[in-house]
Formats: structure tokens, sequence, C-alpha cells
């Protein structure tokens, strides 16, 4: 299950031949995606396990997953982008359904990632599906 938002990144990653054209645009929703205030980058809510620092705040609204987040490096900010795309929006169980391993792999992220990057992400997915099960307990 994907957002009408990730299937759109999906058709831009099929559009793009080049893993280095795929790389830039994931640059670029980094680059796109809205900054974080700093108050929040506080340990409560940086990511362990990633290689490079990382922060994700999630909020529950209405029943509807969200997050902002922040990292300071520019291709794990656009991977914050795409996650942001995955899950935002989402009710609670639809987050928990999502396979996330499942539907990165169709933009050809598990072979170009380094091993540290892949491990990063993989936090990530993490943290959002923790914080959607205690907000559903």
């Amino acid at each position: 299950m994907a957002t009408e938002r990730f299937e759109d990144i999906v058709e831009t990653f099929e559009f793009l031949d080049d893993w280095e054209d795929r790389y830039r645009h994931v640059i670029e929703m980094g680059k796109a995606f809205a900054p974080l205030d700093d108050a929040f980058k506080v340990p409560a809510t940086k990511v362990e396990g990633c290689a490079s620092q990382v922060w994700l705040v999630p909020t529950v609204e209405e029943g509807r997953f969200d997050f902002a987040g922040a990292s300071d490096a520019m291709i794990v900010q656009g991977l914050i982008a795409i996650l942001h795309e995955l899950y935002a929006g989402l009710t609670l169980p639809e987050v928990m359904a999502v396979d996330a391993p499942a539907e990165l792999a169709r933009l050809g992220l598990d072979e170009h990632l380094s091993a540290q990057r892949s491990n990063g992400l993989r936090a990530m997915v993490t943290r959002i599906r923790e914080t959607a099960a205690k907000a559903k307990a």
C-alpha cells in the first residue's frame, strides 16, 4: 500500500534511467522538504543507527500520521522526504500495514545505498512504526 504521492515518486524514478539522476532527484526532494526547527533537534527526537544525524518528530492528528524531520546529510534529508511521502496522512493501522522495504525496493534504493545508509533508513522506518504502534495502543 502506497500513497499517491509515493506512486508519483515511483513513476519519476522509472522515468529517470540513470542512478545518478535518481540520486540528484532524492537530494532535490530533501532540499524542498520543510526544514525542522532547531528546537526539535534534541536527543529525544534523534534516530539512533544512522551514520549521519537524523531527527524525526512524529504527530498524530485526528487519527492521521505525519512527521517532520531533518538530517545533516543531503541524501538522508531526501530519504526523509521519501519516507514522508510514503507515510504522511495515513491512519495508524495503514502505517503499520506499509511494507516499507518492498515499497522502497521499487525505487531501487536497496541496490544503491551504502550499508550505513540502508541501516539508517531501516532505523527511520523502525522509529515511524514504533511511534504509530504506541499511538495506536
